[in-house]
């Protein structure tokens, strides 16, 4: 039969390249004349085409696509075999909820595919630099500062370290010995960063220190801080191509939200549920047959 034929000419292609051979002439033919509409499969009748495995391809996980051509092919299939057979034993005996999941399932596909288009479509060179100098190059550098602290639950604890500090002890090592923090295996260093990434009376105590001071003890909903600065600087712009992904997904993110508020603005929207209690939502009898 020429269904068993196309399905054995597709798994010959398929195996060849997958092991690194080249498929002879006839397989090489026969695959340049594939389209969406070839027949790859029946089951009781109903077609399962090529461009329906490549649909389902393209839906699958990240990890299932780095699977070997033939194996990803036979998966694919077999899949799409089980799911048709499934399909069609309940398209028998559809019931109200059946027929409501799959108009549902419809509305959100195809507005997914809306939103993926006008997502995608966003993306352009000039689009991204726009975004990038909106958000870095023409914004002022701010400061950030690189310090460390130790973290203790009482203000006397605090007091006492912050005397032997000032006394000549290493502050380190007193992190290491006292900090309930978990920077404290490091000395209770806290890397760089901005003031904004603390709360604000901790910020304020590293804001008023010079390189290599010590802060007195200073409260936060967390304990009581010894602080030290190390040194604080002018923090540079990061370059575009170390921010291109966030960038582009703010980009798409802009995109997509732009185009659902015009949308939103422009259709006619009639709300018919005043009266309704919304306890309603829970009723599963509204869906029995």
């Amino acid at each position: 039969m020429p269904m068993i034929s196309s399905v054995k000419m597709c798994f010959a292609t398929i195996s060849l390249i997958a092991a690194g051979m080249t498929a002879p002439v006839w397989a090489q033919d026969a695959a340049k004349d594939m389209t969406a509409e070839t027949v790859v499969a029946t089951v009781n009748g109903t077609d399962i085409t090529l461009g329906h495995m490549i649909a389902l391809r393209d839906s699958l996980p990240e990890q299932y696509l780095s699977l070997d051509d033939k194996v990803l092919f036979d998966g694919v299939l077999e899949q799409l075999i089980q799911q048709t057979a499934l399909a069609e034993e309940r398209e028998e005996a559809l019931t109200a909820r059946d027929k409501l999941m799959i108009e549902v399932d419809r509305r959100a596909y195809l507005s997914g595919a809306v939103l993926n288009q006008i997502a995608q479509s966003a993306i352009s060179e000039d689009a991204v630099k726009e975004a990038y100098d909106a958000k870095y190059a023409s914004v002022e550098p701010s400061r950030e500062y690189h310090a460390a602290h130790i973290l203790v639950k009482t203000e006397d604890e605090a007091k006492a370290i912050h005397e032997a500090i000032v006394g000549g002890a290493d502050f380190a090592e007193q992190a290491k010995e006292h900090s309930l923090d978990g920077s404290s295996a490091s000395g209770g260093d806290l890397g760089w960063f901005p003031l904004g990434a603390m709360v604000e009376p901790f910020a304020n105590a590293v804001a008023a220190l010079k390189a290599d001071e010590v802060s007195a003890p200073v409260e936060t909903q967390f304990g009581w801080h010894i602080v030290k600065l190390f040194e604080d600087r002018l923090a540079e712009a990061p370059k575009i191509e170390d921010v291109r992904e966030e960038i582009e997904g703010e980009v798409r993110a802009a995109a997509v939200e732009g185009h659902v508020a015009a949308l939103m603005e422009d259709i006619k929207v009639e709300r018919l549920v005043d009266g309704v209690d919304p306890a309603i939502l829970r009723s599963n009898e509204i869906l029995k047959d």
